[in-house]
């Protein structure tokens, strides 16, 4: 399982863009709700990466 904070570092992005993207109609649907915090499962969100993120640029590029 994945917190915000988590999936923040997982994507490259800040908590505050984290919670944007989790609006997003496409975007996995928490797992549960723990404490007041929503965990989400690690395959949801790698299979969200895997089809909707586009890959960043490297210096190699």
């Amino acid at each position: 399982m994945m917190g915000p904070y988590e999936i923040a570092q997982r994507l490259n992005v800040s908590r505050q863009r984290f919670q944007q993207l989790a609006r997003y109609p496409t975007f996995p649907k928490p797992y549960q709700e723990l404490r007041g915090m929503k965990v989400w499962l690690a395959e949801d969100i790698e299979d969200w990466i895997a089809k909707y993120r586009q890959p960043r640029p490297t210096d190699e590029d």
